[in-house]
């Protein structure tokens, strides 16, 4: 590959950038609002009293993101669909049904409801739009190929799970309800859309038969130099009149948080489970779980059936082996009594039915 002096400038700025977004203080971090619940903080929120909010990851590790992103790994055969064969089997299966876009984006109909989950559709998951981790498979069903959307859930405003381009070419963002984490509001209000709902943890909101409430999980957020945690962070579950769904996005692993969500709702027909980017663990841990960590959750919150999210997608987020998640996230749920017709491992673009699946 030839290594331009652009593409080293790149690497200079994107290097800077990113180690300039993690940084942030510990008087914040530790930081009360009197009457507030304790994951606020005086400019923000924490994950306390849970597990330590995730502070900067160091120069080395996003050098060696920023330079991993000029790079594809190799890509089995087998691991996406043609946008073709998407669409195909996407207008071939009707009523429930889940279609992985990639990474943390899906596409969950059910009840005649269309949800868009962290749109992430186009190249760079980055502050810009020339350099930083880049998506290295197409999401099968592309932004323009998108079915009409009724809900755009989103967990977090990292840029793998919040994406700016995809946010402002969907259509009919008069009609779209957007649910997000206090904070969010106005990424959305700025970009076109008026139907906005923030929600704290615990709080829920019904949107025609569709009930969605926002739990905690254990994370971070920051999408420029200075906004360190200022939104927060959430989990989500989704309650049709035939299904529950438990949608993670990103986090860390803590027994407290995912058996007391487990104990309210007594089961999930699903949970969508983030398997990827959990290398190196000292620096990872407290904001991305193994795939060990993956199966837990679905455990705790008491999930009959596990959907691999949060892998395969994006170049250099972490120091894994691309392909190795599913790998471990099956045989940890082998492991732990699940089934393997019940560890679903999607190919990108793949769409399923949800049809027989009922509480």
């Amino acid at each position: 590959m030839k290594i331009t002096l652009y593409s080293i400038l790149a690497v200079v700025v994107l290097i800077t950038l990113y180690s300039c977004v993690s940084v942030s203080s510990e008087n914040t971090r530790q930081a009360s609002i009197e009457h507030k619940p304790r994951h606020h903080t005086a400019t923000g929120f924490q994950n306390h009293p849970f597990v330590e909010t995730a502070i900067s990851k160091g120069f080395l590790f996003y050098m060696r993101r920023v330079w991993g992103s000029f790079f594809t790994p190799d890509i089995p055969a087998e691991h996406a669909l043609s946008t073709e064969e998407s669409l195909a089997l996407l207008n071939s299966i009707e009523g429930d049904k889940i279609s992985w876009l990639g990474h943390a984006s899906f596409l969950l109909n059910t009840a005649e409801v269309t949800i868009l989950t962290d749109p992430f559709l186009t190249e760079y998951a980055s502050p810009v739009s020339w350099a930083g981790p880049r998506r290295f498979v197409e999401p099968g069903i592309t932004l323009k190929h998108l079915p009409q959307i009724d809900i755009v859930l989103v967990s977090h405003n990292h840029y793998d799970h919040l994406d700016d381009e995809t946010i402002r070419s969907l259509e009919n963002k008069r009609k779209i309800h957007v649910v997000v984490p206090l904070g969010l509001k106005s990424f959305f209000v700025e970009r076109g859309y008026s139907r906005v709902t923030e929600l704290d943890w615990e709080e829920s909101i019904t949107i025609k038969s569709i009930t969605i409430t926002s739990h905690p999980a254990v994370h971070d957020s920051a999408r420029s130099t200075n906004d360190r945690d200022k939104t927060l962070w959430s989990s989500w579950a989704i309650e049709s009149p035939e299904k529950s769904i438990f949608f993670v996005g990103d986090s860390g692993y803590s027994k407290s948080v995912y058996r007391g969500i487990g104990a309210k709702y007594g089961s999930f027909d699903y949970a969508i489970v983030p398997i990827g980017a959990y290398e190196p663990r000292q620096l990872m841990w407290m904001s991305h779980v193994t795939p060990e960590e993956a199966v837990a959750i679905g455990s705790d919150v008491r999930a009959k059936k596990l959907i691999a999210s949060h892998w395969g997608t994006v170049s250099s987020l972490s120091d894994e082996p691309p392909f190795e998640p599913p790998i471990r996230f099956k045989k940890s749920g082998l492991d732990n009594k699940f089934y393997e017709q019940d560890l679903w491992i999607m190919k990108i673009g793949e769409t399923r039915s949800l049809l027989n699946e009922v509480r």
